[in-house]
């Protein structure tokens, strides 16, 4: 059984602060704590007695069989799922080289949850481990963004950081960027590596990071000149951006 405190200690990780303070975040649902159980230490997990009987093995500071009431007290979800689970923030460390290396994603002030969570998902499929975010860019460990990544957070790397300082910092390294002004995506040559700018949701990419990217993309619409919605949600954009990267690599 849960006590009340316990229960609004769950709830209090809603806020930032509180997640910030302890160093934690939640995570509901058998498939999502189940990506995340062995990725992240387990401070504290609660289920009911037929999840915890098919996983005897896990290992958590604490572990407490809950009957249905009580999940759905403490539940952020509309739908309880057998368990809930807190965990520890990882601390990752930034080196410039990842984006000389390899592919990166990078988010100036992505507001919405949702979408953030809906990038790593995208990212954890297309094979790209790292996202460098903006200060102001939603936190990775709202409820809703965890939930949103379908256990990508286990695999891709977010970070925190001055997203013009970052890129400063990057010699001899293409800068992607979205743009309506942009070159045509599919007529020209994408790499391997480097960085890939996806913007604000009503704002797009801000003006001190824009001028700070060398290599301007349109995503272009089906046919070209006919009206069509003005733009592609970020999550969206993000994913067929990150396609196009990828078919191209693979016929190289």
């Amino acid at each position: 059984m849960l006590s009340k405190n316990k229960i609004k200690y769950i709830h209090s990780l809603e806020q930032k602060k509180v997640r910030k303070e302890e160093g934690v975040f939640l995570a509901e649902g058998p498939k999502l704590v189940g990506d995340l159980l062995g990725h992240f230490h387990c401070r504290f997990l609660a289920a009911t007695p037929a999840w915890l009987g098919e996983h005897a093995s896990i290992s958590s500071d604490e572990i407490v069989s809950v009957d249905a009431e009580d999940l759905k007290r403490a539940s952020l979800l509309k739908t309880p799922q057998q368990v809930l689970a807190i965990f520890e923030q990882p601390n990752y460390e930034l080196h410039k080289e990842i984006a000389t290396n390899s592919l990166c994603l990078a988010l100036d002030d992505v507001q919405d949850p949702g979408n953030l969570g809906t990038i790593v998902r995208l990212a954890d499929w297309f094979g790209i481990e790292h996202i460098i975010c903006s200060q102001n860019t939603v936190d990775v460990y709202n409820p809703k963004t965890v939930q949103a990544t379908m256990g990508g957070i286990a695999r891709v790397k977010v970070h925190y950081t001055s997203l013009p300082d970052f890129i400063r910092s990057l010699k001899d390294v293409p800068v992607f960027g979205t743009f309506l002004d942009g070159k045509n995506m599919y007529e020209q040559p994408l790499s391997a590596n480097g960085l890939i700018v996806m913007g604000n949701e009503g704002n797009g990419i801000g003006k001190e990071v824009e001028t700070l990217i060398n290599r301007k993309l349109y995503i272009p619409n089906y046919p070209q000149g006919q009206e069509t919605s003005e733009s592609l949600n970020v999550a969206i954009a993000t994913a067929v951006v990150c396609a196009e990267f990828r078919r191209q690599a693979a016929w190289k």
